[in-house]
């Protein structure tokens, strides 16, 4: 597949950044593999490649741009352990993956050894309906494909967010099934195994509660109540604007 895409690129005259796309078909010597699609940038996954060789793709796509040149040959690039990439969503898993949009009342990414976090949002954003509604990508690495596998699922473990609601659940299920551990997936996993995980999912009502109470911490009193004391506060007024 290396080959090939550098085949692609020469024959283009392409200089710069690119993602050169493939599909898999079968495994061991009878595996073929067919191109599918350049995209001339980045892809959203480039930080998988970043975390197993070190390279930071983005500021490198900028020198050559610039007419840099590249700093090390293809011979010189190693990689390293394994690195898994989900994207953390504003949509609703166990309702079609019906996008949602509404403001983050609490937003906490997690910190953690191996773990990193590209987002587009902080605590207050107001998630929109006129833009994809991806609110940040986690990735994790590890020595080995478990350990990335295992510290993703602590991340998104330890990722507390409220306001609206968000397809972390679905990914912990993708991650802990057995397919996915395996590594028996292909093109056809969600089609056959879709239904039963999201059947899995349900609407708790805890993190209704907790959004709440997280907009109750954070709205001020008006300033025509604030000599009042606390007993006397309007829960109505003090809760003014809370969306669940």
């Amino acid at each position: 597949m290396g080959d090939a895409a550098v085949a692609v690129a020469r024959a283009a005259g392409y200089r710069n950044a690119g993602t050169v796309e493939f599909l898999l078909e079968g495994t061991g010597d009878a595996a073929r593999f067919y191109f599918l699609e350049m995209n001339t940038r980045l892809q959203v996954e480039h930080p998988v490649t970043e975390e197993v060789t070190g390279i930071d793709l983005v500021r490198e796509q900028i020198r050559v741009a610039a007419g840099e040149v590249l700093p090390w040959p293809q011979e010189s690039l190693n990689q390293r352990g394994h690195a898994i990439e989900v994207r953390v969503y504003a949509e609703d898993p166990a309702n079609h993956d019906l996008p949602q949009a509404g403001p983050l009342l609490l937003y906490r990414e997690p910190s953690m050894p191996g773990i990193r976090v590209d987002a587009g949002v902080i605590e207050g954003s107001q998630v929109s309906v006129y833009y994809d509604p991806m609110l940040a990508k986690l990735i994790g690495w590890g020595d080995t494909r478990e350990s990335a596998r295992r510290r993703v699922i602590a991340a998104l473990r330890s990722y507390p967010i409220l306001g609206i609601r968000t397809n972390i659940g679905l990914l912990l299920e993708l991650l802990e099934h057995p397919r996915f551990i395996a590594g028996e997936l292909d093109t056809g996993f969600l089609e056959a195994e879709g239904d039963a995980i999201r059947a899995r999912l349900t609407h708790d009502a805890t993190p209704a509660v907790l959004a709440i109470a997280a907009a109750a911490r954070s709205v001020r009193l008006q300033p025509d109540h604030a000599h009042r004391s606390s007993a006397g506060v309007d829960p109505w007024i003090s809760l003014r604007g809370a969306r669940v």
